[in-house]
């Protein structure tokens, strides 16, 4: 039976990779901070599916329980064979303008804590030649958006470097790279998307069976949407100064004092 460790798994793409790898028949451990959410999710699963599901409750953010999660991908007694490396959080003001503590924190939850979950997984995977490790990016690391969108361009390049480390092991790794999904994480953020359109918006559903079919295709990279794989190929090919005006206008710093 595969196993499989899911963080950020209470509510949107994480809850969503949860569905999708329980109707495919696999058994899950579920990490993220609120237990009640989380087990709230692995009731459905088991009800729906019969999926056995692991409850790990854990804050990534902090040192003892992101050791009790990179224990739990050690063990050799009950392996684990695909990491998605899901949790994240981001910040409603630019750099200049957010707190540095928040913005230390944002950085260790999306470049730190998926580098030692995966530095913890892999030898097992190594070792039984077989597993996947999936990294959910996002189409800000395309573009100069911040810090955010910086370390997101990280785990992209993280994951498809590694990839190439691990293809003779006949380990996968993918970079899942989504633009606007409906979930929390713009309200949890305090972004305003008022003013978006529904045509940018991606359904969580969507990006996670899109992902599975091109983890089963080996594919190194997956994006979601026509709109944003055509964003992508516009923004390899254009030049980056030019790319980078655009930006510098489409943003505008908060008003007020900082936040």
């Amino acid at each position: 039976m595969t196993t499989v460790l899911i963080t950020g798994a209470s509510a949107g793409l994480g809850a969503a990779f949860a569905r999708g790898f329980a109707a495919k028949g696999c058994d899950l451990v579920l990490v993220a901070r609120d237990k009640d959410r989380l087990d709230a999710v692995a009731d459905a699963l088991a009800r729906e599916y019969g999926t056995a599901c692991e409850v790990l409750p854990a804050d990534l953010l902090d040192p003892a329980d992101l050791d009790r999660v990179t224990a739990r991908l050690a063990e050799r007694t009950r392996p684990v064979d695909i990491l998605v490396n899901n949790a994240g959080f981001g910040l409603p003001a630019p750099f200049p303008y957010s707190p540095v503590e928040d913005e230390e924190r944002m950085l260790d939850l999306l470049v730190k804590v998926p580098l030692r979950l995966t530095h913890a997984v892999l030898p097992g995977l190594r070792e039984r030649r077989r597993g996947s490790v999936v990294n959910v990016s996002s189409v800000a690391g395309l573009l100069p958006t911040g810090t955010y969108g910086a370390a997101k361009a990280w785990i992209t390049a993280f994951s498809e470097s590694l990839r190439v480390d691990m293809e003779p092991h006949n380990v996968r790794v993918l970079a899942v790279v989504p633009g606007f999904t409906r979930t929390e994480f713009q309200e949890r953020a305090g972004m305003d998307v008022s003013a978006l359109r529904d045509a940018v918006w991606l359904e969580p559903q969507a990006v996670v069976e899109q992902a599975l079919r091109h983890l089963a295709l080996r594919r190194p990279v997956s994006i979601p949407g026509r709109r944003y794989q055509a964003y992508a190929l516009a923004v390899r090919h254009l030049p980056r100064s030019f790319v980078a005006r655009r930006m510098a206008r489409a943003r505008r710093p908060p008003s007020g004092p900082a936040v």
